[in-house]
């Protein structure tokens, strides 16, 4: 809940800074930010792509794996369109947004992030249940949120692959500290 209450915090305080633009520099500022948007939307779909040919490619997915793969990628892809088009809208009405709406865009945001997740679940459940024990652990950690390797918040690539190695080796990674 801090969390949350934190990122919404800083939301509402960076929407603040942008909203003191003066008003005569609001049309190049529009059409700026517009293309801005369009580019950072497709930057996070190319990390979308990096993230699936990262996880096919560190999960070892086999060939009697592809179909489960196939349809956990797609949910990753339309996840991915889902979130940059909502923060492209995001970043296109900025000017016109008050407080209000600021904090209605973010729900929006947010409820559609937990609905992505959870399709994301419902696809990954079938392919998870399909890999073999090795892979299992693979997948166990490349997952793990805190941990050095885990979802590094959909960066893509992990920091670091040693305990993805030794989880398939079958050797208790380190704990958390």
């Amino acid at each position: 809940m801090k969390k949350v209450f934190v990122i919404l915090a800083a939301t509402l305080s960076m929407s603040g800074a942008f909203a003191q633009t003066a008003a005569s520099s609001a049309a190049p500022a529009a059409a700026a930010t517009a293309s801005s948007a369009e580019a950072r939307a497709a930057q996070h779909q190319q990390r979308v792509e990096e993230r699936i040919a990262y996880l096919h490619s560190s999960l070892k997915i086999t060939a009697d794996q592809e179909p489960q793969w196939k349809t956990f990628a797609d949910v990753m892809r339309n996840n991915g369109q889902t979130m940059a088009g909502l923060y492209k809208q995001r970043a296109e009405g900025e000017a016109q947004r008050n407080a209000l709406d600021d904090m209605k865009q973010y729900a929006q945001i947010t409820q559609a992030h937990a609905d992505d997740m959870q399709k994301l679940v419902t696809a990954f459940e079938p392919l998870y249940n399909s890999l073999s024990p090795e892979q299992k652990k693979l997948a166990d950690v490349t997952f793990r949120h805190g941990q050095p390797t885990g979802h590094a918040k959909h960066k893509g690539k992990p920091h670091a692959k040693a305990p993805a190695a030794e989880a398939a080796s079958g050797a208790e990674a380190a704990p958390a500290q």
